[in-house]
């Protein structure tokens, strides 16, 4: 007998004309960049509709909740930018603990490299800023941490859609690079974007915090205990004035990496449930292969780690549904007021598309020609000079956390959108100016 094809797997004309090649497409590298794309011009043709009046009062929209004495009113933006983002983050965070337990950053030496030109990279995009808006108000000095940031879903995308050309080891480059600059705006949020600290709350979420490691210490794994564990951390600290999307991180690196089966034990357990189905015969035998299924996924689970388990889970959701909202409610900006000479006069734009066009490329190839001139590092194989710039100038697309670290320098809305009108012109400048680089050094 066969088995039942799924309504997905099958021949009918949507399966096969929409489900099965929408599942492709999100298994391709360059498809999160695409997404987050669409999204992006999506806000800024509403904001810049005549229909943008819905656009601003959708995300005004007020979500009031109240539980045992405790209040939350946030707005929509709030609450995709302080809620949601707080999932993108623990993704991110379960990213990097992965790169530096089992992955590029795990050996010290092979970290180096690619931190040392990060660090690069987040250095001189920040000292082009400030040098553009020496002398400004105190306000706009505040987006010197905006062009630091690397968006790790358009820059491999890019290089994703440039196949064969790109150096394989230049691509894992490109990630180690952009993991450690993502640690490093997580350190930039923490210490310089957080505002109004009430003590009382910091600690109670650090305690909270304490609780979760010492239950993963004891190897608890109920979900139905860490979510609200979770969710009263996250509350706890939005209440602080540390940003609230801190917590991600930090639960992310409490998160066990280890399984709680080997391999050793998952063959071993995995043989004795197969051994007990396979001495039961007839009806019995058919009656107990659910029951056997069932034990079967328990030990695979459980040969997972939890790390793995949870970054595989809603990597997914992050990549194609919270960051294209944060994008759709984030850059939409109302450009029709603002004129050329303003968008060109504005120094804190100007500061930021300089600094991922410029600061990017030159901080990292930079930092990385004097890191393997020390004898700090040694360069992938198949990266040539041509493709350290290809990828320098490509890691200067930044979009996502850029945006969110404007959101969290600027108050005051129009110094916000001309960042966001900077990171709007220097990304796509960074990713043209990469992929030619890219082309020719091929």
């Amino acid at each position: 007998m066969t088995n039942p094809r799924s309504w997905a797997t099958s021949e009918r004309w949507v399966p096969r004309r929409f489900v099965r090649p929408l599942v492709r497409f999100t298994e391709t590298e360059a498809a999160s960049g695409i997404v987050l794309l669409g999204a992006a011009i999506i806000a800024l043709t509403w904001a810049n509709s005549p229909f943008s009046d819905s656009y601003t009062s959708l995300l005004e929209i007020h979500v009031t909740i109240e539980l045992a004495g405790f209040g939350l009113d946030e707005s929509v933006l709030e609450l995709i930018n302080d809620g949601l983002m707080t999932v993108f983050f623990f993704v991110v965070g379960l990213e990097i603990k992965r790169e530096l337990l089992l992955g590029e950053l795990s050996d010290t030496r092979a970290a180096v490299l690619p931190v040392v030109a990060a660090l690069g990279g987040m250095v001189l995009p920040a000292a082009i800023y400030l040098g553009i808006n020496a002398g400004a108000a105190p306000e706009a000095l505040r987006g010197w941490g905006i062009p630091m940031a690397t968006d790790i879903a358009f820059a491999v995308g890019i290089v994703a859609l440039l196949g064969s050309r790109v150096a394989p080891g230049a691509k894992v480059f490109l990630l180690a690079v952009a993991i450690a600059d993502d640690i490093g705006a997580i350190v930039v949020i923490a210490v310089f974007y957080s505002r109004d600290l009430h003590t009382g709350s910091l600690l109670s979420a650090v305690l909270v915090l304490a609780v979760v490691w010492v239950a993963a210490k004891i190897n608890v794994r109920a979900m139905w205990f860490y979510v609200p564990m979770a969710f009263i951390a996250w509350f706890l600290t939005l209440e602080s004035g540390v940003h609230a999307t801190l917590v991600g991180v930090a639960l992310a690196f409490l998160t066990p990496a280890r399984p709680n089966f080997t391999p050793e034990e998952l063959d071993g357990r995995a043989r004795a449930v197969l051994d007990q189905f396979a001495a039961t015969t007839g009806p019995e035998q058919q009656e107990r292969s659910d029951h056997e299924a069932l034990q079967l996924a328990l030990v695979a689970r459980e040969s997972l780690s939890p790390l793995v388990r949870l970054e595989q889970q809603l990597v997914g959701w992050s990549s194609f549904v919270i960051v294209p909202l944060f994008a759709l409610a984030n850059a939409g900006v109302d450009f029709r007021g603002v004129s050329v000479i303003d968008m060109m006069g504005s120094r804190v734009a100007l500061g930021v598309a300089a600094g991922l066009v410029v600061g990017k490329l030159v901080g990292i190839s930079g930092f990385t020609w004097l890191a393997v001139r020390l004898g700090l590092g040694r360069l992938p194989a198949g990266m040539g000079v041509p493709q350290v710039l290809g990828i320098s100038a490509v890691a200067g697309v930044g979009f996502t956390v850029a945006i969110f670290i404007a959101g969290l320098a600027f108050t005051e809305p129009s110094l916000a959108d001309m960042a966001k009108l900077g990171i709007f012109v220097g990304s796509p400048a960074a990713g043209v100016l990469g992929s030619l680089l890219l082309l020719r050094g091929r």
